[in-house]
């Protein structure tokens, strides 16, 4: 039976998270150099328009259908087949199905939209496209279908993902360190300077992430209700806790800097994704010091010790924080917070932990490996590198043919 309440909010909580695609946009488009800006964006706000193309199609149905074998949804929602105004007997049973469907369609924007930071600056565009239509069947709808969908594999084994640290940060964060691989490194990496050509545009994207994130996790509650109540408190706190942890590990290293804050507070919205339904919200304060201390360190060592050239550290944030936000779960979870979930370490819960383990295990080396064949295709094809001289004149104009300030060209 619908009830006017839940559906208010998952549709609110939709639209909140498809904000959040701009917002990242902003968000990465301002850590680039001038003359990348506006391809950097566009790689963010295209998926807008081709992912909710390719999921309202097809992908739903690989996500969400009933399971022939736990890895892959049916046919059963091709072009919406079954998919109306009225609720599903499965997902979401106090809305319309459609707002179930939407509200999962932009889930599945940004997390394509995620793993283009690491590969910024260097990208063909056509190649772009063609990964992510590619990535968002073979990769994401299955990955997805694992863990949310009837019949998936890790929901049967009990694995708990509230609202996406392994369906979306994981599976994102690993593949941007595949085709961080397949690419090497932009251009003058690491001896030239690479700086950001707007720490005000970082802000503003941190900002409207950090409201959208309400969305995203309070929005899973899947209902206007306690859980969403518990959900959004634990995703403030864990985002507020690990912006000043991050500030503070910056001004240990050097000075106090706002772009380590805004990343500090993304880090501590992916590490709680996975939690915020699950854990007691003061369990926010560790999970937020926790992911900001890894992340921060693995930003370190990937690109200052080993010379990975991830553009905007999408897998020290994404990857990492997904990681430690899926195995934190397993050590906070408590069925007194949701019923529905399981206890974990911290109340004798043992299983659950072994169980979050397998699930970033499992999900990792999917996006990884699938990533590298995917990516393999495209380079041989396509292509995924834009030459030299198109690199060096920047991706704006060799692109797109326009400026982020000053005009197009003919």
């Amino acid at each position: 039976m619908i009830n006017t309440g839940d559906t208010a909010w998952l549709l609110i909580s939709a639209a909140m998270v498809m904000f959040m695609t701009p917002g990242l946009a902003l968000f990465y488009g301002g850590m680039v150099r001038r003359k990348n800006l506006l391809s950097t964006i566009m790689m963010s706000f295209v998926c807008l328009g081709l992912v909710t193309v390719l999921w309202m199609t097809y992908g739903y149905s690989i996500g969400f259908a009933p399971s022939t074998s736990g890895f892959f949804g049916g046919l059963g929602f091709v072009a919406l087949r079954g998919v109306g105004q009225e609720p599903s007997a499965v997902y979401a049973s106090t809305t319309p199905h459609l707002a179930f469907m939407v509200f999962q369609g932009m889930f599945a924007i940004i997390t394509v939209a995620l793993f283009t930071g690491a590969v910024v600056e260097r990208i063909k565009f056509s190649a772009l496209l063609l990964f992510a239509a590619l990535w968002l069947t073979f990769i994401y709808s299955p990955v997805a279908h694992w863990v949310w969908g009837e019949g998936g594999w890790l929901l049967e084994f009990g694995a708990l993902d509230f609202a996406g640290g392994a369906v979306v940060h994981i599976n994102a964060g690993f593949t941007a360190l595949a085709l961080v691989l397949l690419l090497g490194k932009r251009k003058g990496f690491p001896a030239e300077a690479m700086l950001p050509n707007s720490i005000p545009l970082v802000v503003i994207g941190t900002a409207i992430l950090w409201f959208g994130w309400f969305g995203f996790n309070a929005g899973s509650a899947l209902g206007s209700n306690g859980l969403a109540a518990s959900a959004f408190t634990a995703t403030h706190l864990s985002a507020a806790t690990a912006a000043v942890t991050w500030m503070f590990l910056s001004w240990r290293h050097n000075r106090p800097t706002v772009l380590g804050t805004a990343t500090g507070a993304v880090a501590g919205l992916v590490a709680i994704t996975p939690a915020a339904g699950f854990v007691p919200p003061i369990a926010a304060i560790p999970i937020g010091i926790g992911v900001s201390v890894i992340g921060f360190y693995s930003m370190l060592l990937l690109k200052e010790r080993l010379g990975f050239d991830d553009s905007l550290d999408v897998f020290a944030v994404h990857g990492m924080g997904g990681i430690f936000g899926a195995l934190a779960t397993g050590i906070f979870a408590s069925t007194a917070v949701n019923p529905a979930g399981a206890d974990g370490l911290m109340y004798a819960g043992f299983g659950l932990f072994f169980k979050q383990a397998v699930s970033v295990l499992a999900v990792g080396a999917f996006a990884f490996f699938g990533s590298l064949v995917l990516g393999k295709l495209v380079d041989m094809t396509v292509g995924l590198r834009v030459g030299s001289v198109e690199e060096t004149v920047g991706l704006d104009l060799s692109q797109h043919a326009e400026r982020a300030y000053g005009g197009s060209i003919r």
